[in-house]
């Protein structure tokens, strides 16, 4: 199936699995490397849709890409090449921005989702980000952010806070890089962030990355899934500020500390574990796993002996 086709059934066909609530990320076969909608928490709360696939707009340019991502119209932004710009993009509610190709997105700058609703960015490169790479804020709602290639970032890859909430993070390849996603940008931000910042880890490839994939403050529950963590220097997952966070069936190579409940000056979350598949690497850190909310969807989830054959597969671009 072509991606064109691929992107036109994204978005006529999100609302299937946001109904039923369902993750099925089932057997490794590289099937489940192109789902056409969002699973797990972006697909709740109305699901997750994007913009229209009957209007759709082609930027080649970084003056033609910052308009068509502020842009009030519902509509499929196609990023064609890989476009250089300065300093972070808005991007505004109902909009799917989709790469063409493997090598089209953005370098020099990044994507800030601020106060926004119902936004997918997809197969998308993000690479020499000045800031953050992409940045989910100010309670931004329904975004997912799947299949996309990114490194070399100034601060975040992908960073998510300030009360945003039923976010999915899926497929996608990060590497070359250092502090790769947050959860809750500071410790004294409790009340804004308390009961939002939920979001699903599933599929995605941590490649010799150094730490936060991510590092959580206050959500809870945070569904940490299918993963596959390689060679990375610090540590996997961080649990703090009394979050829950749920790391269920990921692959760890290489890896001293897969999961820690404290880092920085944070005080320790709640972390439980469930069939982690280890190589070489530490043990997992836990703690008051009965805190950690339970996962609010149904899911099949993958066998973790097969984690890294189907991440390394079909996590990246040019996989949709």
């Amino acid at each position: 199936m072509s991606p064109s086709r691929r992107t036109v059934l994204a978005a006529a066909t999100a609302g299937v699995l946001a109904s039923a609530g369902g993750l099925a990320v089932g057997q490794a076969t590289p099937a489940f490397a192109a789902e056409s909608s969002p699973v797990g928490f972006a697909s709740l709360n109305g699901g997750t849709t994007g913009g229209s696939s009957g209007t759709v707009v082609t930027v080649t340019t970084a003056s033609a890409l910052k308009s068509a991502l502020s842009s009030g119209t519902s509509q499929t932004v196609r990023v064609s090449g890989l476009i250089t710009i300065s300093g972070m993009y808005g991007v505004a509610s109902n909009k799917t921005v989709i790469g063409v190709g493997s090598g089209s997105g953005i370098t020099g700058g990044g994507l800030n989702l601020s106060g926004v609703r119902n936004v997918i960015l997809r197969n998308l490169v993000f690479k020499n980000a000045a800031d953050d790479s992409i940045n989910v804020q100010s309670g931004s709602t329904n975004i997912w952010i799947d299949h996309n290639d990114l490194s070399n970032g100034y601060d975040g890859l992908i960073d998510i806070k300030r009360g945003s909430d039923f976010v999915t993070v899926s497929w996608n390849h990060l590497h070359n890089h250092d502090k790769s996603m947050l959860l809750g940008h500071s410790d004294d931000n409790s009340a804004q962030d308390l009961g939002h910042l939920r979001v699903t880890y599933v599929h995605n490839w941590f490649d010799g990355t150094n730490q936060r994939h991510p590092r959580v403050r206050f959500a809870n529950p945070v569904h940490v899934l299918n993963n596959y963590y390689s060679n990375v220097g610090s540590y996997g997952v961080a649990s703090t500020e009394n979050a829950g966070v749920f790391v269920e069936r990921n692959y760890f190579e290489n890896v001293a500390h897969p999961t820690v409940t404290q880092t920085g000056d944070s005080d320790a979350g709640n972390l439980k574990v469930l069939n982690n598949y280890k190589v070489n690497s530490g043990a997992e850190e836990v703690r008051n796993g009965a805190s950690v909310a339970a996962i609010p969807y149904s899911y099949t989830p993958e066998a973790n002996t097969s984690v890294k054959a189907t991440v390394t597969a079909g996590a990246g671009t040019g996989k949709i």
